[in-house]
């Protein structure tokens, strides 16, 4: 083992050992060892927003092969209060999940609900650009200064304030494996300018995250280390994306975020900026994408975790990922349908239930149409994931990935669907 492939922290019960490599690339496999369990990277990290990934037990979590889950900052800040997790123990506890959990830090969805577009904040920004920016129809809830950001809360409208400090103290409480540092995410439509300045705060307020880091982390005896990972901004200029991950470098984190908002064309591209400017021995968390093209050019440009909110959130809608692309299971055709949802899935659904019986499900408005088309959701990114992985390992990415591509959107032409990306999830799925 080189010098670059040392897990951080030795000794800490966090770590990060890289295994296989894409040649002239960014891409790898690992290993990231935290105090609850180990995650084989590449890895798709389930969003568990409320400490729950929606309409699923944490056991059925755990059968259809996540790994980890992500929860949200934000939303347990504001329901149940932070001390109530920590009370019943932790993250990890509070939810029945025995495996490795992270948490955001809460910026993204100040900002997005801020700005009114909840969990979209990359749009077409042709010819648009405001340092005020604000949804249609939408009121500002959320003023950012250099100290942190004052909001309101989407739920009863009550006032409060984030800090990189009070960031630290509520991860802290949640008691999460990974957390990340307080970062201001912006649009695309905000200036070049404003960008600049925005770069500077988040590295000002990732410095204060690190040293309250590590005054609370004095504080926790006996209890395990959290790794805190830094959060990468820039939007879509180069110069901003390698400079802002030289300067986060200086400070000592366990691990990195790529966040903010991106455009689907440039998502490798800006992985590929800051990857190139990261030792490999750190491992790099992309915070929010869509699609599985999308999964194939982050994890090509040095992704090694991302959380996603999209397999959950159109399977309640009956939107559902098959190898031959996406269906929309309440279209009238599936009414006399007996076959799996896709007859290339194991997961619990396809082994058990038939497409008709899930279309019957919808129609009805039955509660267990959500849980059953997000066991499958679920299960097929992760498994898709599982096998990209397994791809890098005995170098056959490329085969598979023209090969699950080209059946995946072959009703399009085998061409990806044009669809700009969610902001970062963060745990990002907002009410």
């Amino acid at each position: 083992m080189g010098w670059l492939d040392r897990p951080v922290h030795n000794g800490s019960g966090f770590g990060f050992v890289v295994g296989s490599r894409l040649p002239d690339r960014q891409g790898r496999t690992g290993v990231m060892t935290t105090p609850h369990g180990v995650i084989r990277t590449p890895a798709f990290i389930a969003v568990g927003t409320k400490a729950t990934v929606k309409s699923l037990l944490p056991e059925s979590v755990a059968e259809l092969g996540a790994q980890a889950v992500l929860a949200n900052a934000y939303h347990l800040y504001l329901q149940p209060g932070p001390e109530i997790v920590q009370a019943a123990g932790g993250l990890g506890a509070f939810m029945h999940w025995p495996g490795p959990t992270f948490t955001d830090s809460g910026g993204f969805q100040v900002m997005s609900l801020g700005v009114g577009f909840k969990k979209v904040l990359a749009m077409n920004t042709a010819g648009l650009q405001s340092d005020d920016v604000i949804a249609p129809g939408k009121n500002r809830l959320a003023t950012v200064d250099d100290d942190g950001v004052t909001f309101k809360s989407h739920l009863d409208g009550s006032l409060h304030r984030f800090s990189p400090e009070i960031s630290m103290g509520i991860q802290h409480q949640l008691g999460a494996d990974i957390i990340f540092a307080f970062d201001e995410c912006t649009t695309l439509m905000n200036t070049r300018g404003y960008q600049e300045r925005s770069v500077v705060r988040t590295h000002e307020w990732a410095a204060r995250c690190v040293a309250e880091h590590r005054r609370l982390t004095d504080e926790r005896v006996g209890r395990p280390y959290q790794a805190l990972f830094g959060v990468v901004q820039g939007a879509q200029y180069e110069d901003l994306r390698r400079q802002a991950t030289r300067d986060l470098l200086t400070l000592g984190f366990d691990g990195f975020g790529i966040g903010g908002a991106l455009e689907k064309e440039n998502l490798g591209t800006i992985v590929r900026w800051v990857c190139e400017e990261l030792p490999e021995h750190l491992p790099r968390h992309l915070l929010g994408i869509s699609e599985p093209d999308d999964m194939f050019t982050a994890i090509e440009n040095g992704t090694d975790t991302f959380d996603c909110v999209s397999p959950s959130r159109v399977a309640r809608n009956g939107s559902l990922y098959t190898e031959r692309g996406r269906i929309n299971i309440t279209n009238a055709r599936f009414k006399r349908d007996f076959g799996p949802l896709d007859e290339d899935c194991d997961c619990h659904t396809c082994r058990h239930y038939t497409r008709a019986y899930v279309h019957h499900l919808f129609r009805a408005k039955e509660m267990l149409s959500a849980t059953l088309a997000t066991i499958h959701n679920e299960r097929f990114v992760v498994r898709l994931v599982d096998r990209i992985r397994d791809s890098i390992d005995d170098g056959t990415f490329d085969e598979f990935r023209a090969h699950f591509l080209g059946r995946y959107y072959a009703a399009r032409g085998g061409a990806p669907a044009p669809a700009l990306l969610p902001g970062p999830a963060n745990g990002g799925e907002n009410p």
